[in-house]
């Protein structure tokens, strides 16, 4: 299994991106973007194969009363790419991406340090 993967740390204002192989099962930052456009634009050039998105799920386990917005990403994501795309639980994503020293939010490095995070556990699942 040779996949090209992108991970997906989605968020209202920044989207972290990760990239990886299923082969390899190895993750890496790939950095932000700000619009389902342009995520599309970089699946492209990156040859994706799958997409693996973190979904937003409050510490005890339950989704967030208020993942209407994160739904119709995922559902816009799912029809516009035509690609494959798993869920994978990202709880403390954020903050595992701040003990790897990720911890400024202006220039996005937390967000794609998560994306890796979220990616990671994808292929750790495999």
């Amino acid at each position: 299994m040779n996949e090209q993967c992108l991970g997906i740390d989605w968020g209202t204002k920044r989207i972290g991106l990760s990239l990886g192989n299923a082969e390899t099962k190895l993750a890496s930052p790939l950095g932000v973007v700000d619009s389902l456009d342009a995520l599309l634009e970089m699946a492209k050039k990156e040859k994706i194969e799958r997409l693996v998105i973190g979904m937003p799920i409050h510490a005890h386990g339950q989704d967030r009363p208020d993942n209407g917005p994160f739904e119709a990403f995922v559902e816009a994501l799912e029809a516009r790419s035509g690609l494959p795309l798993t869920r994978i639980d990202e709880r403390f994503s954020s903050q595992a991406a701040d003990k790897l020293g990720a911890n400024t939010k202006r220039d996005g490095q937390r967000d794609a340090i998560a994306a890796m995070i979220i990616l990671q556990s994808y292929f750790d699942s495999l």
